[in-house]
């Protein structure tokens, strides 16, 4: 636990860049999950705030991820907002995410973890790819001040009736003059802050440029408020941190399970999708912050699933939305420089210290500024180089990594690496085709030599190999390397022998 400590010169500046990326997504989460129409005690922000804290201290402690960051993700939304309708009560809904907790700790001591393992690189990286070109497209409506949609949206279908493109268009037509000229001042600025020069300087080695620049931001809006009016980025613009009068007041907002559910089916089928869904987002951003991470770090999975399991139990306890590892809070921890958990844990402290006191000073500021701070990580997501490197791979690692790109912008995070996972099922099928059997014309006839293991996968190509034999020809079968033969193999080469082989008067020997 102490090791932790030794990077806190990287770490609590890392951890600075992180709450400034986490505090906006999490209250749009959170708004997003809450937002039900006839609910009563909705919407309620604060659910997405205390998922980002229990995410940051309780999971940051007990996870073994070196980098990874965990909190409310976009991803489960849909579950949340069906849940809580389904059951009619968000307290309800609480004792769903508690027992999701549980059952991702059974998870995790059943070593279910390992199923991270088989997710292919190719995919792992369409999916950060996918991420970086959707954090630029959904953050540009934000850049301009157009805030219909909430901060953090991943659906490439909005509520409103528009798409993540269609909302570019929209935006356009209502931009806000004074959040425009602070978005663009802040690209212009992150950029020159990421040059090598600028980061030798000794102060950024203390003050992260992300925090730097949302200072500036803020100065420039008050500046619009005295001598530019027209430009002054008004409250519906900037972040919104329910005020406080005394901590005390905290507890009007938390809810906390509602036990009497346990005797409802429904919490049940809620907290099993729940588990299921948010251990899979979990084990992907696993492995995709493994494979960001400079150190190559390879976090624990199964002690993994077991954090996860205890946040969400902490957070259905105290009236927070489900927890998973998310992967732009983790990329953004990368890229500030952060070398330990130490970082996601202090950015949960900081998340809990802005819910209880920072209220008033975090308000100031424009959400364009952190628009601009996560288009430059989906930027850093989705270089060209990326593209260039996978093309040279080979079309069985390029159209698997396109596709999982297109399904995740298209669809939703899992569905886009269900059709990348497919796509790649089926350049290994179409590459094993033939792989097993080598087939050798010598004048005197034809040797079919099969390989040591033989299997359903090499039947379509046997088949192929089998039919195209000439009539009136000469073959033997060479068996003599093969060691196992799927009864599926050994029954296509009966039938060939006993039936098709005499109507093609094809004389055929088996060899061993």
């Amino acid at each position: 636990m102490l090791k932790i400590f030794q990077s806190w010169r990287s770490d609590l500046p890392a951890s600075l860049v992180v709450f400034i990326v986490a505090l906006p997504l999490c209250l749009g989460v959170g708004l997003a999950s809450t937002s039900i129409p006839g609910m009563e005690g909705m919407p309620n922000p604060v659910a997405g705030l205390v998922a980002g804290i229990v995410g940051g201290i309780v999971v940051g402690l007990f996870s073994g991820s070196r980098v990874g960051v965990s909190g409310p993700a976009a991803g489960l939304i849909t579950i949340v907002i069906s849940g809580i309708q389904l059951l009619g009560s968000f307290e309800g809904f609480l004792l769903a995410v508690f027992l999701a907790g549980a059952l991702q700790i059974i998870a995790g001591f059943c070593k279910a973890g390992t199923i991270g393992n088989y997710f292919p690189s190719a995919v792992i990286k369409g999916m950060l790819a996918a991420i970086g070109i959707m954090l630029i497209l959904k953050e540009i409506p934000h850049l301009i001040g157009f805030d219909k949609d909430f901060f953090g949206d991943e659906s490439f279908f909005q509520k409103d009736g528009h798409n993540t493109l269609s909302e570019l268009y929209f935006a356009m037509l209502s931009l806000n003059k004074g959040s425009l000229l602070i978005g663009l001042f802040s690209v212009i600025c992150l950029l020159l802050l990421d040059l090598p020069a600028l980061k030798k300087l000794l102060i950024f080695k203390f003050v992260p440029g992300a925090l730097l620049v949302v200072l500036l931001a803020i100065a420039i809006n008050i500046g619009f408020y005295h001598w530019w009016p027209s430009g002054y980025v008004m409250p519906i613009h900037r972040v919104q941190i329910p005020k406080l009068n005394a901590p005390v007041d905290l507890f009007k907002f938390l809810k906390s399970s509602d036990w009497s559910f346990l005797n409802n089916v429904n919490v049940y089928i809620i907290a099993f999708t729940l588990a299921i869904v948010g251990s899979l987002e979990t084990l992907l951003s696993i492995e995709a912050t493994d494979k960001l991470d400079p150190m190559k770090f390879t976090t624990p999975t199964n002690r993994e699933l077991k954090a996860q399991g205890l946040g969400n139990m902490l957070s259905g306890l105290i009236g927070g939305l489900p927890v998973t590892q998310v992967i732009v809070r983790s990329s953004a921890n990368i890229n500030a420089g952060a070398k330990s958990k130490f970082s996601t844990i202090i950015h949960g402290l900081l998340l809990a210290l802005s819910l209880l006191f920072l209220a008033p000073l975090l308000n100031l500021i424009p959400l364009s500024v952190l628009a601009a701070i996560l288009i430059l990580i989906g930027y850093k997501l989705s270089r060209v180089s990326m593209y260039k490197q996978i093309y040279k791979l080979g079309m069985d690692q390029f159209i698997p990594f396109l596709g999982t790109i297109i399904g995740v912008l298209l669809t939703d995070l899992l569905k886009g690496i269900g059709i990348g996972i497919v796509l790649s099922v089926f350049f290994i099928l179409r590459k094993n085709f033939k792989k097993n059997i080598n087939q050798n014309d010598t004048g005197d006839g034809i040797i079919l030599t099969l390989s040591e293991d033989v299997n359903f996968i090499n039947k379509p190509g046997l088949i192929e190999q089998l039919n195209n034999l000439p009539n009136d020809s000469k073959v033997i079968i060479d068996c003599s390397n093969c060691k196992n033969m799927d009864h599926d193999v050994s029954e296509l080469l009966h039938d060939f022998v006993t039936f098709k082989a005499s109507n093609k008067n094809i004389q055929v020997t088996l060899k061993n």
